[in-house]
């Protein structure tokens, strides 16, 4: 287990984010959340790395929220006022999405809560046949509080979000894929695997453009149509002048595989 209950490696041009606090069965807290951002922060302009694979060692992805801290914080233990201890939480998933490169999450056998929170923000979802998921706040008289309200009704839809939050209700990712709260389903133990292949896939591609493609996606999704189109001419606009593009351009009349640079 690492001190911090984050574990890294590099594996080529992708960068592997773990959980790594099994014998708690991955439970979050605020540190292992922090961790997670400065892991973030340190790959923000690497442009060796060029996607993301965030998963959980051990038997299951993560079992939430760590209920020690959450005993705490219901108890008012701490002095720090639970809004900015919980904004903190926020910052790093925000963070998640804020980085220009692709993140994948890997889930397996159990994402409930704050777990779910945290795939929640990333930008696909693979889930094993026997992966559990669901935001179960209610039924310890909460409500999911850290993006997982506002990242549900972006995802699956405002209906299907109000029948999961308000129900608490796990799903099977069976359902979860059917609704689109995941984006492939696979045999246990392949969703690695599955992640990086996918990971690879978007790495293969030119890395301004993916990382300005997933800026364009996130911050266009609440404006209005004129505005959205006026902000994907902004992006091409910067794109256009980017060596990558010339690249593209001219692989493409050569008919051989583009050699992006990120630059």
């Amino acid at each position: 287990m690492s001190e911090s209950g984050i574990v890294t490696r590099r594996d080529g041009e992708l960068l592997f984010v773990g959980f790594d606090r099994p014998e708690k069965r991955n439970a979050l807290t605020r540190t292992v959340l922090a961790a997670l951002g400065r892991a973030l922060d340190a790959i923000d302009g690497d442009p060796e790395v060029r996607a993301v694979v965030l998963y959980g060692e051990g038997p299951v992805f993560s079992a939430g929220v760590d209920f020690a801290m959450l005993q705490g914080d219901v108890a008012g233990t701490d002095r720090t006022p639970f809004r900015t201890m919980v904004g903190g939480m926020q910052a790093v998933l925000s963070r998640i999405e804020r980085l220009e490169k692709p993140v994948v999450a890997a889930l397996h056998r159990y994402v409930p809560g704050l777990a779910l929170e945290v795939a929640l923000a990333c930008d696909l979802r693979i889930a094993t046949q026997d992966c559990e998921l669901g935001l179960p706040e209610v039924r310890l008289g909460l409500v999911p509080d850290v993006g997982g309200t506002t990242r549900l009704v972006r995802t699956v839809g405002y209906a299907r979000a109000k029948e999961l939050i308000m129900t608490g209700r796990m799903i099977g990712a069976a359902q979860a894929l059917a609704i689109g709260l995941v984006h492939e389903v696979v045999p246990p133990g392949e969703h690695l695997e599955a992640a990086a292949r996918v990971a690879r896939e978007m790495a293969g591609n030119a890395p301004l453009a993916v990382g300005l493609a997933k800026r364009l996606v996130d911050l266009g999704s609440d404006a209005d149509k004129h505005t959205f189109l006026e902000m994907e001419l902004l992006v091409q606009s910067v794109l256009k002048r980017t060596d990558d593009a010339r690249e593209g351009a001219e692989a493409l009349a050569a008919r051989r595989p583009p050699r992006f640079r990120g630059r």
